[in-house]
């Protein structure tokens, strides 16, 4: 029989630890100090490297990074989806690709963000847009750009809007974004 440890092996790195508060007698009225002791708090760097498949919604992507924005319709109802779905949600019928890239577009409604995740914190304020798409029965969450957030107006809503396309793909729903259809700019 393998002989175990009876010690967990001190290792080098992660948190060296010092003068956390702690009692130095256990007894009941010394541990009642315990309930007013505020949280103890980390701080620690995570990575992982991560396979991640788009299954499904992979031709939404290669679309994208092709400069093209695809959308899905059910084929005998013509419910179309502008965020892509494998089956329609009412009928549970597969639905097909369609492109909407170049259709006409306009914005339903939208929002400033002053705040956002970590990767979108550097680029604050910024506007986050659901837009309408001709045809398309549901709306597409997108950024919007060439607006200043800092002079947001209800003007905004109802204002026609085209898809760009970040020049080097990445392959994420970020490679995608609206800008006004009068503003400068490379076409679709």
């Amino acid at each position: 029989m393998a002989q175990l440890p009876e010690q967990q092996p001190e290792k080098l790195g992660g948190y060296i630890v010092h003068g956390v508060p702690f009692p130095v007698e256990s007894d009941p009225e010394a541990l009642a100090f315990l309930r007013r002791m505020a949280p103890l708090q980390i701080e620690q760097e995570y990575r992982i490297t991560y396979l991640h498949s788009y299954g499904q919604d992979s031709p939404w992507f290669a679309a994208a990074s092709n400069r093209r924005l695809l959308a899905t319709r059910e084929p005998e109802t013509g419910y179309t989806y502008a965020t892509p779905r494998g089956h329609d949600m009412y009928t549970g019928r597969p639905t097909e690709w369609i492109d909407i890239t170049t259709r006409p577009a306009r914005v339903h409604a939208f929002t400033v963000c002053h705040f956002g995740s970590e990767e979108f914190l550097p680029e604050t304020p910024f506007v986050l847009a659901l837009i309408e798409v001709e045809g398309v029965h549901t709306l597409f969450l997108t950024r919007l750009l060439g607006l200043d957030p800092d002079a947001a107006s209800l003007d905004w809503i109802g204002m026609p809007v085209r898809p760009r396309f970040v020049r080097n793909s990445k392959l994420k729903p970020t490679d995608v974004y609206f800008v006004p259809a009068g503003g400068a700019g490379q076409e679709v």
